[in-house]
């Protein structure tokens, strides 16, 4: 089973950022062909891409269209197949860290040196604990395959 092709949109156009997502849904699309992908989960991408070639393009909601329908389609590989894009992990782990650990050890250090100011200092320390903790799992991702060649900016 393939993954059908987008139809080609005359109307894409307008902002750059708008341009930047579409090629990138492009790009990721053409990535995931050259994977070696479930017939079920090739059934679910075809008809996300289905439901992007009926869509008139033009609009706002197309572009937002085109972000869900990017959204659900890694989701699904992330779920299914621990498939991620470029610094997955990293992304998810900086928020995480600073909150997790940064927030407790910045709570900690306002309280024993009776200084609460000195809260804002775990932010970055558990940020960087964050990053350390992504960056592992992301080369364990490619090591193992499960990364795209794709980083999802938009």
């Amino acid at each position: 089973m393939e993954i059908i092709p987008l139809v080609t949109k005359e109307n894409v156009t307008g902002k750059e950022v708008k341009n930047k997502l579409w090629n990138q849904f492009l790009a990721l699309i053409e990535i995931l062909k050259s994977k070696n992908l479930s017939d079920e989960i090739i059934t679910f991408i075809n008809n996300q891409i289905e439901e992007l070639n009926e869509f008139p393009c033009g609009n706002v909601d197309f572009y937002k269209l085109v972000r869900q329908k990017q959204t659900l389609i890694l989701k699904r590989l992330e779920q299914e197949l621990k498939m991620v894009p470029k610094n997955y992990y990293m992304n998810l782990w900086l928020a995480i860290g600073m909150t997790v650990f940064g927030v407790p050890i910045g709570i900690s250090m306002g309280t024993v040196l009776d200084n609460m100011g000195m809260f804002g200092i775990g932010l970055p320390i558990g940020m960087a604990i964050g990053i350390a903790l992504g960056h592992g799992l992301d080369k364990k991702a490619k090591e193992s395959g499960k990364q795209l060649e794709i980083e999802m900016k938009y």
